[in-house]
Order: C-alpha cells, then sequence, then structure tokens
C-alpha cells in the first residue's frame, strides 16, 4: 500500500487512554447527500464539529470530498450547502470533459490553495493509480506513513483540490486527474473507489501498522451512501440506455468493492470495534445511482441518512461518546 502523510494533527489519542477514534466514508457520486444526513445527526449529537472528535477521517471520491472538508474545520451543515449548490449541476452536465471541468472548478473554488498541511485532525484521501493501478493516499501526518519518514511530505505537495478531484475521478464519467508531486513527478490518477471504495481498511491499517493502536482501542464508524434499486431509462433511445447500462456497471463495480472490503475487514479485524452505517432502500421510488442530479431525489437520500443515524443513536453514543 502506498502512501505518505500529516504532520501533526490537533486530535492525538496516542498518548492518552481515549481511544483513537475514526471516521471512514464511503464513494458514492451524488449518493453522498445520504453520508451528509448521517454525518449532520452525529456532529448535532456530539455537538462539536467532527474534526475535534475524530482522529482521523479517511475518505474516497464523494467521501473524500466530505473528509477533507471536514479536516479542514468545515460544519456538516456547510458541507450540505456545498453539496446542494455543486453536485446537482456537476451531475447533470452531458459529457466526461464538461463533468471534469465542473469538479474542478468546485474543488479551485472550496478549497482555493489549501494544503494538507492545513488540517486540523488526521485525514486519509484515497485515489488510484492509473498506469500501475495500485492507491495513492493523500495524507498531512508523518505520523502515519509507514515507511520513507525521512522524505515524507504532506499531501505529496500536492493540493488538498488536486487530490480530492482525483479521488472523485471516476473515469471514464470524468476525465483522469494527473497531480504532480513536490519531487516533480507527474501522476495520473482515477477514482479511489476502484481500489478502496470504503476505505476502512486502509485508517485500521494506518491505526494500527504506523500509529500502534491495539484493536481494542480504536473505535471505527464507517458510513456509507445507502444502496437502492437501479433506475429505469426515461426514454427508449438506445445511447440512453448504453449509459444507462454503463453507470450501472460502474457502480456494480464500486459496489462489490465496498462489500468486498468490509468482509475484509470483519474477517481480519473483528476485534476492532466498528459500526458501520449504510442501509438498504428496496422501495421504487429511491432508485438513483451515483450520476443522480436531481435535488429533490437527492435531498430525500438526505433525509434517509437522517433516518439512519436515529435507528443507532443509542449504540453511537455508547461508542463514541
Amino acid at each position: 500500500m502506498e502512501d505518505q502523510d500529516n504532520k501533526g494533527t490537533e486530535n492525538d489519542s496516542s498518548g492518552s487512554n481515549a481511544p483513537l477514534k475514526v471516521l471512514a466514508l464511503d464513494g458514492g457520486g451524488a449518493k453522498g447527500f445520504y453520508t451528509i444526513g448521517v454525518l449532520r445527526e452525529l456532529e448535532a449529537m456530539l455537538d462539536s464539529p467532527l474534526y475535534k472528535n475524530f482522529d482521523l477521517v479517511f475518505g474516497t471520491s464523494t467521501g473524500a470530498i466530505i473528509a477533507a472538508l471536514i479536516a479542514l474545520g468545515y460544519t456538516v451543515d456547510q458541507i450540505h450547502n456545498l453539496y446542494k449548490e455543486h453536485v446537482p449541476s456537476i451531475m447533470g452536465k452531458k459529457s466526461p470533459q464538461d463533468r471534469t471541468q465542473a469538479l474542478r472548478k468546485l474543488a479551485n473554488e472550496v478549497f482555493k490553495d489549501s494544503t494538507f498541511e492545513q488540517v486540523k485532525t488526521g485525514i486519509g484521501i484515497v485515489a488510484t493509480k492509473w498506469i500501475i493501478e495500485r492507491p495513492m493516499i493523500f495524507k498531512a501526518s508523518v505520523d502515519q506513513a509507514h515507511g520513507r519518514k525521512g522524505t515524507f511530505t504532506p499531501g505529496f505537495g500536492v493540493s488538498i483540490a488536486d487530490a480530492v478531484e482525483a479521488s472523485c475521478s471516476a473515469y471514464p464519467f470524468f476525465e483522469r486527474k494527473t497531480v504532480t508531486t513536490f519531487v516533480g513527478d507527474k501522476v495520473e490518477l482515477i477514482d479511489g473507489g476502484y481500489c478502496a471504495n470504503n476505505p476502512t481498511l486502509y485508517a485500521i491499517a494506518d491505526a494500527k501498522a504506523a500509529l500502534n493502536i491495539e484493536s481494542q482501542n480504536m473505535r471505527i464508524l464507517n458510513v456509507g451512501v445507502g444502496v437502492y434499486p437501479e433506475p429505469k431509462p426515461g426514454f427508449k433511445m438506445w445511447f440512453a440506455k448504453k449509459y444507462l447500462v454503463s453507470v450501472q456497471l460502474l457502480q456494480k463495480t464500486l459496489e462489490i468493492n465496498t462489500q468486498s472490503m468490509d468482509q475484509l475487514r470483519s474477517i481480519l479485524f473483528k476485534e476492532v470495534p466498528t459500526i458501520r452505517i449504510s442501509d438498504t432502500f428496496e422501495r421504487p421510488e429511491m432508485a438513483t445511482d451515483l450520476m443522480e442530479s436531481n435535488l429533490d431525489k437527492l435531498n430525500l437520500l438526505h433525509q434517509r441518512g437522517r433516518e439512519s443515524f436515529a435507528s443507532r443513536e443509542g449504540e453511537l453514543r455508547k461508542f463514541l461518546m
């Protein structure tokens, strides 16, 4: 697993009796509205910004956007407002080029020139190297490094905007993203979901292997994007069907990856206290996919996320407080 990582973080459980708390956020495109619904209620329960309550925040794709904003100190309501303003527009674009330009514009407007030195807690942003088919995980603290600590540079010297865009580059629906590292290497990247749409295993690896945290001293909260029926094409033109099948194939690939990673986590690290929230919704009106652009539907996902939290609130309160 290839990675490098951050300077000091505001939260550090390694020197105290408090458990190390980890928040891991799945990828899933527009379905991140569900994640935000869960997190909105979580933040209200904890009564403080999430970066103050989690020592590591890992995210893939849409989860990377949310994780980066949390680590920079944004509240969940602020993140929700950004999603409502930008996500329908990005997903409503008709070509990979237009979606990529809209995503880049969003990343640059929101993150500006923010760097990994500016995060307020530990972070992991997961992307996938296109050429050599390996993960590239952007971190801020050298404490998370699994090697090469002498040459460690936060986020490989890449801006948060570029790292997040890379993690969200769901090729071929978005173009591939090329970043330049601190040593001048140009690395072509695609969506982190191709290697770990559920980044929990990578977060546990950092906690155990790099931070030397014992399993019983961790608390892992993994929030997904929910599981929904597949949408039907709105009209019968052949290219609409072809597009829908392509989206369904990508989504199926990411869902298989998500479930596989969670199954591995439950087998390899069953002793690590973990709660996963990602409910299944089978009613036809819940049909959606990662390219959803209908804001009414996205707001419905947000509501379902809040309800999923409510069904686990008692457990989460004991787990995290």
